[in-house]
């Protein structure tokens, strides 16, 4: 019986035994150490899961042995993997993040993990469920976020994205040009604009640095950076799916799965795709324009064979076909020009009625389908090692893009400029390495390496008139001009270019961050460059009426003529900065900067100007460097618990801008590169943020932006003064060129505001416990120069956004409503001068109202 009795005790104790070792129990808080309620605890690759109670206590009893990883998530904080490595009998403490601590931002904009505030760079951070979240799934969304950022786009490869006004080129782009704002997604350079256009794929954050970044940065940044960040696999099994739908036929799908296929080995495949109907009509045609046709996706290994040792291999791709992006006829002016050659008489001579100027009706008659085709993707390799007390990096990454565009570029149902084909390929090579980390006690810092290679092609790039052009062209009825009336001169008269452009740059780039003293810190860094580039160009025309006779060939070569030449040019720089930040408390970030910058030269791609004798202006082949000198002092504090306020004022000074001007010559309708001698941009930024618990989150910005043409000698004419005249030796001469100096410089506005505010309170749906929540965002840019050159009628007027949604959200399944442009606001986001000058212009609208709702969740 002793015996029986001892075998029961021992059987019901190793029973207890056993029950106790496979149950974990623990405490879930927030990182200021109170606890967080209602959090649900997962074993991951399994179904068993249970949910906190109202001091964060759990308890959950699992089947197998340790290892084994608990999810732990809850509404407001950032779901975090927890490994468990044995059973113990005292409860285990989790420490959660919260989505919005904003205290705790953590950034890697200088190439190493660092809190945001910390940072003596002006930088704006955008999480990438906050971008979904407010609908910005793409860059051009996301300038509604962040005021200092400008982008405006015609198309995807007609972009231009700037920040603080400087960057690129604004309007109609030109391929011999390198942009200013350094773009990076997972580390990769990318050289072409048109990777703005494409959406966002599983992002983790968004870093905006503002300022000249080139000692931390492979490539040039002299007015910025992008660093995009996303999210990478895991070998925990992970799943999340997006689905939204809206007005216009708008469907959104995005999914995301990762997880482990052998030991240390994760892998990730993300997708989305973007369908909406346009929102322009196209009454020829009957046909909608302006909507959206996009697949993407990304497919990611990653490799931690230790903790030293991280390999991240990518690949993605993103397609684009939409039914074009069409301008609308946005209004027409008087010229300098002779009555003769006024907008409404040539439309008259022709014999039709006069074009609807209505753009706000999103109505246009033109009489060439309007197509943006592109692909764009690539493929990288980066590679993390940690020595000592830093890591070294390598990213080796190619990157292709190709464009198939078909474009009306006289925006109207008549003949005239018919056709607009910029056919482009394109091929980047890029190879980063540097090393980042503590270097002793109080230096840390950044060196690298970096080299790109480009080979940008344009393919049988095609230009071409109707029937229409001659009058156009034609400058009176009587002698040599009557020519121009001939039937069939210029009936599918045009130019088939091909071009070559082969770059390459390559810089060594270092920055220190230096503790001086306690608290001040002194942050040196040089950069040195090398840029180089090779052009072959080569336009021939084709068409239009077989004639031998002399005056009639000369009418024609005064539309378009053969052109062709090739050049090479090169140039070196040493650039670098130097900063000084005070950070006497953990509230309180002040600091100063200067640096030196520089753009490399460009060349032209678009077609030259001609000489008086008719032969191509070579002088305007190369285009010179920019210079950059800038100067910027803020402050980084939080004055109140749960409170941010930044501010940050600077001076931007441009030696030899390049800007791309609009020529009144057919030939070049493109537009072709030119240096201003000097611009300068001054500017002051506030930004804010607020966070009350979890019940409310407040945002704000506002920046100032004056941006002139300090010195502008040779500007083009606007278009209301094409065919100016001046007496020059008592002859009236026409000029082509005006002096711009004190003129305010494109794209920029002086008022840039935005904000956005987030309540929520705790609710459930069914037995899913989460937030009711109700949001908003509102932006404001004020009137703007849409013109390299000041104009009386090319301004965009200022306009005003309002966003919002509602709806309830859990860390499982999130469902809400969302509306853009809740007032319907009309606005243009760009106007440019129809090809020729001949006082006709148009304009790029901003969407109208739309509306729906998202479907979120994950496993």
């Amino acid at each position: 019986m002793k015996k029986a009795l001892l075998f029961i005790f021992t059987l019901l104790f190793s029973a207890s035994y056993v029950f106790a070792q496979s149950t974990v129990t623990g405490i879930i808080k927030g990182a200021n150490g109170v606890p967080v309620p209602k959090a649900t605890i997962l074993i991951r690759g399994t179904k068993i899961t249970t949910i906190a109670d109202d001091q964060g206590v759990f308890s959950i009893s699992t089947k197998q042995e340790p290892p084994f990883y608990l999810q732990v998530s809850s509404v407001g904080y950032k779901p975090q993997d927890f490994q468990v490595l044995k059973f113990q009998e005292t409860p285990l403490e989790f420490t959660l993040v919260e989505n919005a601590d904003l205290d705790e931002i953590v950034v890697t904009s200088r190439r190493r993990s660092e809190v945001l505030q910390d940072v003596p760079i002006a930088i704006t951070v955008i999480g990438g469920q906050a971008a979904e979240n407010a609908g910005a799934f793409n860059v051009n969304r996301l300038k509604e976020l962040v005021p200092s950022v400008q982008l405006y786009a015609s198309n995807a490869r007609n972009t231009t994205l700037n920040i603080r006004g400087l960057g690129s080129t604004f309007g109609l782009t030109n391929d011999g040009i390198d942009p200013g704002v350094g773009f990076y997604v997972d580390g990769v350079y990318q050289a072409r604009p048109a990777a703005t256009s494409t959406d966002f794929l599983d992002i983790e954050r968004i870093e905006v640095l503002r300022g000249p970044q080139g000692t931390l940065f492979g490539k040039n940044t002299t007015a910025g950076a992008f660093n995009i960040t996303t999210t990478k696999p895991s070998v925990v099994p992970t799943a999340k799916a997006e689905f939204s739908v809206g007005n216009y036929n708008f469907i959104q799908a995005k999914a995301s799965v990762s997880g482990a296929i052998a030991k240390n080995l994760a892998a990730k495949l993300s997708l989305s795709g973007t369908q909406r109907d346009g929102t322009i009509t196209n009454v020829t045609e009957e046909r909608k324009y302006s909507g959206q046709n996009n697949l993407g996706l990304k497919g990611q290994l990653y490799y931690t064979s230790s903790e030293r040792l991280q390999i991240l291999l990518s690949g993605d791709a993103s397609f684009q076909h939409p039914a074009g992006y069409p301008l609308v006829v946005a209004g027409i002016t008087p010229t300098e020009r002779s009555a003769y050659r006024q907008y409404a008489k040539i439309i008259s001579d022709l014999g039709y009625q006069q074009p609807k100027v209505d753009p706000f009706s999103r109505q246009i008659y033109t009489n060439t389908p309007w197509k943006q085709n592109q692909s764009i993707g690539g493929v990288s390799v980066n590679i993390d090692y940690k020595i000592g007390n830093g890591t070294l990096t390598s990213t080796t990454a190619w990157r292709f893009w190709n464009w198939d565009p078909t474009n009306d570029r006289d925006f109207t149902e008549f003949s005239a400029l018919t056709k607009s084909q910029g056919n482009s390929r394109h091929d980047q090579y890029s190879q980063e390495v540097r090393y980042a980390g503590n270097i002793a006690e109080k230096v840390s810092g950044v060196i690298g390496v970096f080299a790109l290679a480009q080979n940008l092609k344009g393919l049988s790039q095609t230009e071409e008139v109707g029937k229409d052009q001659w009058r156009f062209v034609q400058t009176s009825a009587s002698g040599t001009q009557a020519g121009y009336s001939t039937p069939g001169l210029l009936d599918g008269y045009g130019i088939k270019t091909n071009s070559t452009i082969k770059s390459l740059s390559a810089a060594i780039f270092a920055q220190a961050d230096w503790e001086f003293a306690e608290h001040l810190h002194i942050l040196p860094g040089l950069r040195f460059t090398y840029d180089k580039k090779n052009v072959d160009y080569d336009r021939t025309t084709y068409g239009g009426l077989q004639t031998s006779d002399a005056a009639l060939l000369v009418l024609k070569t005064a539309v378009y003529a053969n052109q062709k030449f090739n050049t090479s040019t090169d140039n070196e720089n040493l650039s670098g900065n130097v900063t000084v930040s005070y950070r006497p408390t953990t509230r309180l970030n002040v600091y100063g900067t200067f640096s030196t910058a520089y753009k490399p030269v460009g060349v032209n791609v678009g077609g030259l100007p001609t000489t008086a004798t008719g032969e191509a202006d070579l002088s305007l082949a190369v285009v010179k460097p920019e210079y950059v000198q800038h100067y910027e002092i803020g402050a980084k504090t939080k004055p109140v618990k749960g409170a941010i306020l930044n501010i940050t004022a600077f001076q931007t000074d441009i030696k030899d801008y390049q800007t791309n001007v609009q020529s009144p010559q057919l030939g070049v309708n493109r537009g072709y590169l030119a240096n201003a001698e000097k611009v300068i941009v001054k500017g002051l930024e506030i930004d804010g943020t607020y966070q009350l618990g979890r019940f409310l989150s407040l945002n704000a910005a506002v920046a100032y932006l004056d941006g002139k043409y300090d010195k502008f000698t040779n500007a083009p004419l606007p278009l209301e003064e094409t065919g100016h005249t001046e007496l020059v030796n008592n002859v009236a001469t026409q000029v082509a060129f005006k002096d711009a100096s004190g003129g305010r410089l494109p794209g920029i506005s002086k008022w840039n505001t935005s904000g956005g505010a987030e309540v929520s309170i705790h609710g459930k749906v069914g037995t899913r416990d989460g937030r009711f929540f109700i949001a908003g965002d509102i932006s404001y840019r004020s009137e703007y120069s849409s013109n390299p050159t000041p104009s009386k009628v090319l301004n965009v007027e200022g306009y005003t956004l309002l966003n919002a949604r509602f709806g309830f959200k859990s860390d499982k399944i999130s469902i809400f409503g969302w509306s853009r442009n809740i007032g319907n606001t009309k606005y243009f986001e760009q106007l440019q001068a129809a090809a020729g000058n001949s006082g006709l212009y148009a304009g790029v609208l901003g969407d109208p109202r739309t509306f729906g709702a998202t479907l979120r969740f994950a496993f």
